[in-house]
């Protein structure tokens, strides 16, 4: 049994969690640790004649945490000796080797590289559904905008070639777009697309159906969406504000826009993923050049948003209604 440092016995002997540490205990609750070691396992290094690899599940939880806190490669390291909780969460000791910055960066190519993340995203909507909370009857479906650098000082003298600009508004956009479909009764996200920044919505709305729905809620950017299925699907599409505004005063528009509220009510759910990767998870910018890797990313994070959404429920915490 290896001895304690200073820093872990002291960190051992705390009182106060702290927010990060309540948030490290239900994540450990509720991510399905033995399905994603298994899903990994078989690309993981083995011990040879080189150095001996790190534990896969220490890695994977640094993998995670890295997602959680939008920490860069050298960044994870640094937290891994500065702050106890995160080394406490990955079973890792300072009187032990800690992963520098060169072994984060290569579990991250590796599962990359071996199109792990759409696994990843695909094992924990599987856990979920059997915890009976995806149900599919029905999809919202919408588009985000997250910006890359345009900055051109780089080794090319270009921007990211992947990523394209769009106006939304009255104002330019660079990057890319995330697209998502949600399950209408929960919220959860069942389906990631990314494209660049330019793509229209309306193009992506066949990948973003899993096919067991039969009602699907979308914005006005994907009027026309019903013609490109044969499926019988209930469709509700938003209506342009200024469509409504030109109609008469009277019953017949209180009650169009009153089908509208209806909609957008329905509609908010799949704002909610968004906010937990772009505010939760710190999703500013994309972190990488290319779609690939990016996509990747945002495969883990709503994944890892999924997970963050529905922790009460995994854990059997039901919220107390109120009067």
């Amino acid at each position: 049994m290896s001895q304690l440092s200073f820093s872990d016995a002291e960190y051992a002997g705390k009182r106060k969690k702290t927010r990060r540490e309540v948030f490290l205990e239900e994540m450990e609750q509720v991510v399905p640790w033995k399905a994603l070691l298994k899903i990994i396992e078989p690309h993981y290094p083995v011990a040879g004649r080189g150095r001996r690899p790190y534990p896969l599940e220490a890695m994977l939880r640094v993998h995670l945490m890295q997602n959680w806190f939008a920490l860069s490669d050298p960044a994870m390291e640094e937290a891994l000796y500065e702050i106890a909780s995160l080394r406490n969460f990955a079973g890792l000791k300072l009187s032990e080797p800690i992963p520098d910055e060169t072994t984060i960066l290569n579990f991250r190519h590796m599962l990359e590289e071996s199109d792990l993340a759409e696994d990843i995203f695909k094992q924990v909507n599987a856990h979920l559904s059997r915890k009976g909370l995806l149900l599919k009857r029905g999809s919202i479906v919408d588009a985000t905008i997250i910006a890359a650098p345009s900055s051109t000082k780089n080794a090319e003298g270009e921007r990211d070639p992947e990523m394209h600009q769009t106006k939304k508004g009255n104002q330019w956009h660079f990057g890319m777009k995330a697209h998502i479909g949600v399950d209408a009764d929960s919220g959860l996200v069942h389906t990631v697309t990314t494209t660049p920044a330019n793509e229209a919505d309306v193009e992506q709305v066949a990948d973003l159906l899993h096919g067991k729905e039969t009602q699907v809620w979308a914005d006005s950017g994907y009027r026309g969406a019903q013609g490109r299925f044969e499926r019988d699907v209930k469709w509700h599409i938003a209506a342009r504000p200024s469509d409504i505004a030109k109609l008469p005063e009277g019953k017949a528009k209180a009650r169009v826009q009153q089908c509208e509220h209806a909609k957008a009510s329905m509609r908010a759910k799949v704002e909610h993923p968004f906010r937990v990767i772009k505010r939760q998870f710190g999703l500013v910018k994309v972190r990488f050049r290319g779609l690939q890797k990016n996509t990747a990313h945002l495969l883990t994070l709503f994944a890892l948003s999924n997970l963050w959404m529905a922790r009460r429920q995994l854990m059997g915490v039901v919220r107390p209604k109120l009067a």
